[in-house]
């Protein structure tokens, strides 16, 4: 990602609303940086380059959950690389359109990206949204060559709860789940050449997790967002059973020496050492690291969750060169 000048106007209003978004809490932060990103010279760059179709069904019925758009870049060439891309927003907020720079930055790098809508807690709790997701990467496997894509080079990438279902389709992919979304997604022949997951939250179960063992509790506000996701996305009477893989993948790739039926791809991994959440990071590096599979996990001093969506900020910019490194290496040009 080249390095684009910022104009001080951006700068200044990025301070007014970093502000006020660490008193609303995280979701205000990405739609403010939703907002913001489209002032800058990048996301001028990105539009020249990148063309947008909107509201592509992936799943039968018309609901706005089940659409997505598709990011690719302007000018033909061989099939190119896939996003499939799955916003976060804590399982219950967000949308495609709050993560268009995510799925720009992607396509204006080459690939061609499919962002995603999926439904949203506590309308439809887990595992509504585990299904969805299984469904769009099926969809995406049919239909990426008809957008220009080659369906044999699709990575998988998501930030925050994104992060938590990118992970699971990752998994679902290479193991034949007891849940039927999962095991028709296991039997498509989908084969995710990579993972990329960002600030992700990979055990919804015990989200009061975060808090234990603090010399500072977490912010009310922090602990209170984190508790109501687990309630809302993960109601009690679902917190148990063979589905629960699909809700905490990490608590499955840590339980299992050997996780997957086949081999899981190489993972890109990230935090910043403000995140709340950077723990569920670690662990994940290090589950990974015990069965043998590549995770190139990097922590980012000083940033807060989900900084990447900051695209001028100087941290961000690094965060996503070296995607592109890692991903430049293990998914051929």
């Amino acid at each position: 990602m080249p390095r684009l000048p910022v104009p001080g106007v951006v700068r200044q209003r990025y301070h007014q609303l970093r502000n006020e978004a660490i008193r609303l809490g995280y979701l205000k932060a990405l739609e403010h940086a939703s907002k913001l990103g489209r002032a800058l010279p990048i996301a001028r760059a990105a539009r020249e380059r990148v063309e947008v179709l909107r509201d592509i069904p992936y799943r039968p019925g018309g609901r706005r959950a089940h659409r997505l758009d598709v990011y690719r870049p302007r000018e033909p060439g061989p099939p190119a690389r896939v996003i499939l891309y799955i916003h976060g927003g804590a399982f219950t907020h967000l949308s495609k359109d709050t993560h268009w720079m995510m799925a720009a930055s992607f396509a204006a790098r080459g690939y061609v990206v499919f962002n995603i809508n999926y439904r949203l807690a506590p309308r439809d709790p887990f595992p509504a949204a585990v299904e969805d997701a299984c469904a769009a990467a099926r969809w995406v496997l049919e239909h990426a060559a008809a957008f220009g894509g080659d369906p044999e080079r699709i990575v998988v990438a998501g930030e925050s709860a994104g992060g938590n279902l990118a992970t699971v389709v990752t998994l679902a992919a290479r193991h034949e789940f007891d849940y039927e979304p999962a095991r028709a997604l296991f039997r498509s022949g989908f084969t995710p050449r990579a993972c990329i997951a960002a600030c992700a939250l990979l055990q919804v179960s015990e989200t009061e997790r975060f808090n234990a063992g603090r010399r500072r509790p977490l912010p009310t506000w922090v602990h209170h967002q984190l508790l109501t996701l687990t309630a809302q996305y993960l109601p009690s009477a679902r917190r148990e059973g063979e589905l629960m893989p699909l809700a905490d993948p990490l608590i499955f790739l840590e339980q299992r020496d050997d996780p997957t039926d086949r081999p899981l791809p190489p993972f890109f991994a990230f935090a910043g050492t403000r995140d709340p959440i950077k723990g569920d990071t670690h662990r994940l590096d290090a589950a990974l690291a015990r069965a043998g599979v590549r995770c190139e996990t990097r922590i980012y001093k000083g940033e807060l969750h989900a900084f990447h969506a900051f695209l001028f900020r100087e941290q961000a910019q690094l965060c996503w060169r070296e995607q592109f490194a890692f991903l430049d290496e293990v998914v051929a040009r």
